[in-house]
């Protein structure tokens, strides 16, 4: 089985892999520094080889810029 590859525009490679109907994983592959990145998958479509580059590149950019801007929770055992 194949796996949809795109480039994000850094120019690095990523391989999407489905890994439920609700939920991908965006994979470095080649010389791409990045992580493994899990991402929810878009509800008006199933099948990754059905978007767009620029769609796939949304989806890492949303991904990529919400852990940035995650803040930790609180610590229930801190006073």
């Amino acid at each position: 089985m194949g796996y949809r590859r795109f480039n994000d525009e850094e120019g690095n490679t990523w391989e999407v892999r489905d890994r439920s109907g609700s939920e991908w994983d965006l994979e470095p592959v080649g010389g791409n520094p990045g992580k493994t990145i899990s991402v929810p998958a878009p509800s008006y479509q199933a099948d990754p080889f059905e978007l767009s580059v620029e769609e796939l590149q949304r989806l890492l950019g949303d991904a990529s810029g919400a852990q940035v801007r995650r803040k930790p929770k609180k610590s229930p055992f801190v006073d």
